[in-house]
């Protein structure tokens, strides 16, 4: 724990130990179990209730939120129900303890997803937690134009590369005609019939599975908002979003093999028109975030100063933005 300064002082202090009921001495052994870009996760046995918990500490926000932690916590908090998030049981947002957030919330089993194998199971927990109904009154970003806000987020992703003397000229001009097609289709959207809490970041490794008959979750809710579940399943069978953490870029059949799963098991519980020809609307755009934003952060990856640095990562931004998978996704792009 002596990577993040202060988090043992932290874990001592009344308030925490009280809110989580922990003993007043701190018996319990916090282990690093997991980092991202912007969070570091500690497992921890909870003494008393011996239950595995997450310990999430934050470092800054995609979103340019001021309590990155706050809002995840309470996207956890209306999802609670699904059955297949995990259980937010602490959060202080304040950095008065701590320059960071920090968030507790139970541990749940499994391995990566598997695209080849269990697709599937994505699809039945996706549906599930689209169909929660969050009422008239939600506390999450809800965008009135969902592809033109990825695209003004896309470019100021962008930005930070094209105005960095270490960017490729010839990759910048690649990614700026990508850029420009899909700002073409920015008003092709029809309004989608259901909007609920969506990830937006549904990565392999951010589901746990377990197989038929047991859990299967999605963890991970640092970027969630109030929208179209199209534009998760969009995100899903992106190819700059399975290629990430494994060397998968779906084919055409499994796309729709796991799209026609899906709507069979969202019919009945919420509006699934024009749902599939919602979600091809996404994949290009969805292609367009994830370039863009590992061209941000290639260039952040060179500064000194960075507070994580995650070595898979940066194998697979120098892969992203080669001039070959760059072609590659200008196909999908149009």
């Amino acid at each position: 724990m002596d990577q993040v300064q202060g988090l043992e002082e932290y874990i001592k202090w009344k308030g925490y130990r009280e809110r989580l009921g922990l003993p007043k001495e701190v018996t319990e052994e916090y282990r690093m179990l997991a980092q991202g870009e912007y969070n570091r996760n500690y497992l921890f046995l909870h003494p008393v209730t011996g239950k595995k918990l997450i310990l999430r500490v934050n470092f800054g926000s995609q979103m340019h939120l001021e309590d990155q932690i706050g809002y995840e916590f309470q996207a956890l908090e209306l999802l609670k129900d699904s059955g297949r998030t995990p259980r937010p049981l602490y959060v202080d947002g304040t950095k008065e303890k701590l320059p960071f957030g920090v968030m507790v919330m139970e541990y749940l089993p499994g391995h990566a997803l598997d695209y080849e194998k269990e697709l599937l199971y994505a699809a039945d927990c996706l549906a599930d937690i689209h169909s929660i109904d969050l009422g008239k009154k939600t506390p999450l970003v809800a965008p009135d134009n969902p592809l033109k806000a990825i695209l003004e987020e896309c470019e100021e992703m962008f930005r930070t590369y094209e105005e960095s003397a270490l960017g490729d000229e010839g990759k910048k001009r690649k990614i700026r005609r990508m850029l420009d097609r899909g700002w073409e289709r920015a008003d092709s959207l029809t309004k989608p019939g259901h909007r609920c809490c969506i990830n937006t970041e549904l990565n392999s490794t951010n589901f746990l599975i377990n197989g038929e008959g047991k859990g299967n979750y999605l963890i991970d809710w640092e970027k969630p908002i109030y929208g179209d579940p199209a534009q998760d399943l969009g995100h899903f069978l992106a190819p700059t979003t399975t290629f990430w953490k494994t060397d998968v870029i779906l084919e055409s059949e499994q796309m729709e093999k796991f799209t026609d799963a899906y709507i069979k098991k969202a019919a009945g519980r919420f509006n699934v028109d024009g749902l599939k020809e919602r979600t091809w609307a996404y994949i290009p755009i969805t292609c367009l975030r994830g370039i863009t934003w590992c061209a941000m952060a290639w260039v952040e990856y060179k500064q000194p100063d960075k507070e994580i640095i995650n070595e898979s990562t940066a194998c697979k931004l120098e892969a992203y933005l080669s001039h070959g998978f760059l072609d590659k996704i200008a196909g999908f792009v149009g």
